[in-house]
């Protein structure tokens, strides 16, 4: 009887210390591989056509969505929010 509870605690502990090993093994990988680092600062300065404002700004997901007025035209334009590159350009124009 004793021999089967020390092959159970044996068995209990292997098990044990191979979870604790896939936690930080989890834990490691994502520190060490994470794209971009919260702590790391990026000046970007982006360019708005002379005269124009802002009219609001917006985060979701992976982008910055920024509204802009330009000489009474209305244009969204939208970054990347990891590398605050431009992401594309949405312009609204009447119809002649």
């Amino acid at each position: 009887m004793v021999a089967k509870v020390r092959w159970l605690m044996v068995i209990s502990g292997a098990t044990t210390l191979i979870a604790i090993a896939a936690v930080i093994g989890v834990i490691g990988y994502r520190v060490f591989k994470a794209e971009g680092s919260a702590a790391a600062q990026t000046d970007v300065i982006a360019l708005l056509p002379k005269g124009a404002r802002i009219l609001s700004t917006s985060v979701s997901e992976d982008r910055i969505v920024v509204a802009i007025d330009a000489g009474g035209a209305i244009e969204i334009r939208t970054f990347d929010l990891k590398t605050l590159k431009p992401a594309g350009r949405l312009r609204f124009a009447t119809e002649p």
